[in-house]
């Protein structure tokens, strides 16, 4: 038995892009470790930490048993709780430690998915004691790693791979989202239709289409006339979706038609990632 077809694709992001992690913080030094990146709150360190320890969850590995301290502020939520606890328990540990950590845990998972013969729909386990499925799971590890790999190139001053194969399943999952960005929370009309023109090195036009309902679907055919309309690059848009700039920082890099209410409310609710 093999990986089944339908997982391969974000088997192969994750090893790009892990891949890509471990060649970048191998050779720092300890002080390059506590770098900020643009997720709010984590370092070099912690970023990596977190990669670890949501990989060792994919192997099946026991979470840590961890008091988190009361005064981390980028903490607001059980989800965020859930995700420090990896990260908390190895804010301590040196350089040696974390890249040695990050390179037995690749080699665990690369041996894992050599011998991966489950169905894309087995149920395995989820952040906060949730089942998903394997593909889901194995989608979500492919997405967070690229972006966290990115992470890590901002802050070492590092930047590439904003075509790898973790992009395209990044663009996808971020576009999976728009509708409900457009439609819910920023309460586009009924009946009316938003274009995204993204260029760069991921590049895609998409309309997302509101019905009499209030309910959003999306598809790539452009509208005549939509209520409103985006023109951004790809890193833009995936860090605006992601949550590392903020709608005023980036404004220069945006071009927006239309509706002055709704774009600005579309902007404020960009973000998608927890």
């Amino acid at each position: 038995m093999s990986l089944h077809p339908s997982l391969q694709t974000y088997a192969d992001a994750w090893t790009h892009s892990v891949d890509a992690i471990s060649e970048l913080v191998s050779p720092l030094v300890e002080g390059e470790w506590n770098r900020r990146t643009p997720c709010p709150g984590w370092s070099v360190r912690d970023i990596v930490s977190h990669v670890i320890g949501l990989d060792c969850e994919m192997l099946g590995d026991p979470r840590p048993i961890h008091t988190l301290p009361r005064d981390l502020y980028h903490v607001t939520n059980e989800h965020q709780r859930y995700m420090e606890m990896q990260v908390d328990v190895r804010r301590h540990h040196t350089a040696p430690e974390m890249t040695s950590e990050l390179e037995y845990t690749i080699i665990r998972r690369n041996r894992q998915l050599r011998n991966e013969s489950r169905d894309p729909g087995t149920k395995v386990r989820g952040p906060l004691s949730t089942e998903i499925t394997l593909e889901e799971a194995m989608r979500m590890r492919a997405f967070d790693v690229w972006v966290h790999e990115q992470d890590l190139r901002t802050a070492l001053g590092r930047p590439g791979n904003l075509d790898s194969p973790g992009a395209h399943v990044a663009k996808d999952m971020l576009l999976s989202a728009l509708p409900k960005v457009v439609a819910k929370k920023a309460g586009a009309p009924a009946n009316s239709a938003v274009v995204f023109d993204v260029h760069g090195p991921v590049e895609f036009l998409r309309t997302v289409r509101v019905d009499a309902e209030g309910r959003g679907t999306i598809d790539g055919t452009p509208s005549l006339g939509p209520a409103a309309a985006f023109t951004l690059d790809w890193e833009t848009y995936f860090r605006l979706a992601c949550g590392r700039v903020s709608a005023d920082a980036v404004a220069d890099r945006i071009k927006t038609e239309g509706d002055p209410d709704l774009t600005a409310a579309i902007l404020r609710s960009f973000t998608v990632t927890p």
